[in-house]
């Protein structure tokens, strides 16, 4: 069983690991995005663990527990898998210090050692996190606090600056001026159903970061339909989250786009994303250790963002964007604003 100050310092910093003292089935995931500076390299690099997750095979369910690393090549859709033993798994509890396999991921370089990809990253630039505070403890607010969440959500870092060469399939690649940006995920399970969306390569500046997740949330015996948004441009944080007071003016999704606006204290925000087709990553859905959700980094995002007096502020495209649409879309999209 997990101590209470064991769960206080996962709360405040959620770039660590959460796994420790946890007795049942449990997941945590880091999502380490790498994009050349023109964007011709797209990946994802998903180091994790699986801890008494169930397995589906074709007769029977029974628990497994492994680390893996996934790979995600977003230019063209190829994505891979690679299992671990747990022994191979290593991750600080107060810091972003990742090890599996001979594979590292810190504050200060990146080493892969994949089939596809060999080398070392230098990150040149600081950390740009979601801020953390005993008040809103990051992305999460005060729904951090709260034990029984089904699946918890942290900003490692809005985007950073990546220098290095690695070896993609056999073929050097520089990843000078690179832009990079992690987030992770742990809890119990993904959401039966969610959109989410990234990107940091908006056209109006480069540096700006948007993350986008919309998620059915199991509270109490009921659902509703949560959210959480925030866009990092210039040192500034805006925000609208189901938690400060913002609230959805419209959430539609069609074979094309996703289609989303939401007002708050921050102003008014509208988001235009296109559907692209993408490459399958395993995700624990449902206490399926491999379940495949589809996942695309070739999306763009249209924003707009309005003060409360109705002037714009931002208006621009980001590209490169990350887009997942998974589950239960038509319960998600039927919850009352």
């Amino acid at each position: 069983m997990m101590k209470p100050a064991s769960y206080l310092r996962g709360v405040m910093h959620p770039e660590g690991y959460h796994g420790n003292g946890k007795d049942g089935a449990f997941f945590e995931g880091w999502y380490v995005k790498l994009v050349s500076a023109d964007l011709s390299q797209r990946w994802a690099v998903i180091p994790g663990i699986f801890n008494r997750i169930d397995v589906a095979d074709s007769t029977e369910r029974k628990e497994n527990s492994e680390a893996f690393i996934q790979v995600l090549d977003g230019s063209t859709g190829r994505s891979w898998f690679y299992p671990f033993p747990v022994e191979e798994f290593y991750a600080a509890e107060d810091s972003f210090n990742i090890k599996v396999g001979n594979n590292t991921f810190t504050e200060k370089e990146f080493v892969l050692d994949l089939p596809q990809l060999k080398g070392t990253l230098k990150v040149v630039s600081e950390f740009k996190p979601w801020p953390v505070t005993f008040k809103t403890p990051g992305i999460m607010g005060w729904y951090g606090f709260v034990p029984f969440m089904e699946c918890f959500h942290g900003i490692v870092s809005f985007g950073h600056v990546l220098s290095g060469t690695i070896e993609i399939e056999q073929k050097k690649v520089s990843f000078d001026n690179a832009y990079g940006y992690i987030e992770t995920d742990w809890g119990k399970s993904f959401p039966s159903g969610y959109i989410w969306m990234q990107t940091n390569h908006f056209d109006f500046n480069p540096e700006t970061s948007l993350i986008a997740s919309a998620a059915i949330i199991p509270w109490i015996g009921k659902s509703f339909r949560g959210f959480i948004i925030g866009l990092m441009h210039e040192g500034k944080l805006y925000s609208w989250t189901t938690y400060n007071g913002a609230k959805e003016v419209s959430l539609k999704v069609d074979d094309q786009h996703v289609y989303w606006t939401v007002i708050g204290p921050d102003g008014t925000l509208d988001l235009r994303a296109t559907r692209n087709r993408g490459g399958l990553l395993h995700a624990p859905l449902n206490k399926d250790m491999h379940r495949r959700v589809e996942e695309t980094m070739d999306s763009t995002v249209e924003l707009t963002l309005k003060d409360q007096a109705g002037k714009t502020i931002l208006k621009g495209t980001g590209t490169a964007a990350a887009l997942e649409i998974f589950g239960e879309l038509e319960k998600l999209l039927a919850y009352k604003k």
